[in-house]
C-alpha cells in the first residue's frame, strides 16, 4: 500500500486495483454484512408476508438475536401505507414478546388492513354505480309524478 501511496504502482484494470483493496483492508465478515443488510432492508410497497420472508431471510445469519432484532424489525416497517400497522404493533397493550409473535402479528394486521381497503374500495364503487343508474329528477317531474 505504501507503494500506492508513493505513486509507484501502476494497475492494469480496476479489477487488480480492487482486489488490492479488498486484500489490504478486507471485504467484511457476512455476519457484518447480513447487519448492514438487515439495516437497508424495507417493507416498501410489498405487502406485509413478502416482507417478512426477505426479512427472515437476511436476519438468519445476523447474529441479531430477542430484543434487537424486533426493534430492527419495527423499524424496517415503514411507509405511509402501514403507518397504522406500526402504531398497533407498537402501541398495543399486550406486545409480542418473540419475534415469531411480532412477525405472525404483523402479517394478521396487514391482511385485515389490506381487506378493509378493498372492502372500502368496492362499497365506494357500488356507491358510485347506484348514483349513476338512478336518474335524478327535476322538481317539477317529481312533482308530477307524485301528484299522479
Amino acid at each position: 500500500m505504501e507503494n500506492l501511496e508513493a505513486g509507484e504502482v501502476k494497475y492494469e484494470s480496476a479489477g487488480e486495483f480492487l482486489a488490492e483493496i479488498k486484500k489490504e483492508f478486507g471485504g467484511g465478515d457476512k455476519e457484518s454484512m447480513k447487519v448492514v443488510e438487515l439495516k437497508r432492508i424495507e417493507q416498501e410497497g410489498r405487502i406485509m408476508e413478502e416482507f417478512v420472508q426477505d426479512f427472515k431471510r437476511v436476519a438468519r445469519g445476523s447474529r441479531y438475536k430477542g430484543c434487537l432484532l424486533i426493534e430492527e424489525f419495527k423499524w424496517d416497517i415503514n411507509g405511509a401505507i402501514n403507518g397504522a400497522i406500526r402504531r398497533k404493533l407498537i402501541e398495543a397493550e399486550n406486545q409480542p414478546g418473540l419475534i415469531k409473535q411480532w412477525l405472525k402479528r404483523a402479517i394478521a394486521l396487514d391482511r385485515n388492513w389490506r381487506e378493509s381497503r378493498r372492502e372500502e374500495e368496492r362499497l365506494k364503487g357500488k356507491k358510485e354505480n347506484n348514483r349513476i343508474l338512478t336518474p335524478r329528477l327535476n322538481n317539477q317531474e317529481a312533482h308530477r309524478q307524485i301528484l299522479s
